[in-house]
């Protein structure tokens, strides 16, 4: 496994994590994307895949008008969708370039919590490798990249880890600021800046809103609405409807540090911040000496954020590039 520093280097003024991690998300950045996402976007098809009996997933499919430089599917993270600032962003880069382009939804993500009665969590693993099959299957594709951001870069990693028992032919996976110790994560939020842990409960709080105006008796939703923070939250679900024993457990089983990806069998790429305020660089310490796994830590980009200059270009997209093209 590689390890690197100071490539990534910011103009002045944007060395800030908090100001990468909230540009990124910004609405000035999302006018910026949304001029350069057009080509992408009046390309897409909306595919629904099948994740599994009972279960439906919505995905965004750009294929290239002429000849392909193959299949790029990306994953947002926790609270994000397929039309997230960085997905758009990422997914225009890589279709001007040539590739195809797949934007995958989770469940009760991008306005899809009408498909399924059981909710979203973490550890839904299965039902993302099999409407990743679904779509290999219907699209005939082969040799494909999977890149995922935040959570999403760390479902990335586990479905390469496991996909290939579903016949998953991925030839690439890069993961972006992923989790890889979810207590170690939701630890960080509540010992640092308040913005982050209140933005994620308001991101959720809004997601369980819609889950209850499809599914108003499912979740026992106003005592959900009165627990404080996302500790407490995301306790009473795992042990209430997750069907985990304790808060631990749950965060155990999507955990990829220490030599959980030992056995990982696809070329795959982290790229990760020093300065992420979200995702404690400490847990890369415990990743396998696996030579299939490479390690890429910048000092300076903070969570998903790596913004290069003040039109709000992003540095980690012409790294996926170079990295696709050649990869190491």
């Amino acid at each position: 496994m590689s390890e690197y520093s100071d490539t990534f280097r910011p103009a002045p003024g944007l060395r800030s994590p908090h100001l990468q991690s909230l540009l990124n998300s910004s609405a000035l950045r999302r006018w910026v994307v949304g001029r350069r996402a057009a080509p992408l976007k009046s390309a897409q098809q909306e595919w629904l895949l099948s994740g599994g009996p009972g279960v439906r997933l919505v995905g965004h499919y750009s294929p290239q008008r002429d000849a392909s430089r193959g299949l790029a599917v990306l994953l947002h993270g926790w609270e994000g969708s397929s039309q997230s600032n960085y997905i758009l962003a990422t997914g225009a880069r890589l279709y001007g370039e040539g590739y195809d382009v797949f934007r995958l939804n989770f469940r009760d993500h991008g306005e899809t919590h009408h498909l399924n009665e059981g909710i979203f969590h973490s550890c839904r693993l299965d039902e993302v490798i099999a409407a990743l099959a679904d779509m290999q299957r219907r699209g005939g594709f082969g040799a494909w990249a999977l890149i995922g951001f935040s959570l999403g870069g760390n479902f990335a990693l586990r479905i390469a880890l496991h996909g290939a028992r579903a016949g998953l032919d991925i030839r690439r996976t890069i993961a972006v600021c992923p989790v890889l110790n979810p207590a170690n994560v939701l630890r960080a939020m509540e010992q640092g800046r308040r913005f982050y842990e209140n933005y994620y409960v308001r991101k959720w709080a809004r997601s369980m809103r819609i889950k209850q105006a499809h599914f108003p008796n499912l979740y026992e939703y106003d005592h959900w609405h009165r627990l404080p923070g996302l500790r407490e939250r995301t306790r009473f679900m795992a042990t209430r409807y997750y069907g985990y024993a304790t808060l631990e457990q749950y965060f155990d089983g999507y955990a990829i540090d220490g030599e959980r990806l030992a056995a990982l069998a696809v070329p795959s790429l982290i790229v990760t911040a020093a300065d992420d305020p979200v995702v404690p660089v400490a847990d890369t310490q415990s990743l396998p000496a696996n030579p299939l796994l490479e390690l890429l830590v910048t000092r300076h980009g903070g969570h998903c954020g790596y913004i290069s200059n003040w039109k709000l270009q992003s540095w980690v997209e012409d790294l996926i590039v170079r990295d696709l093209q050649d990869p190491a």
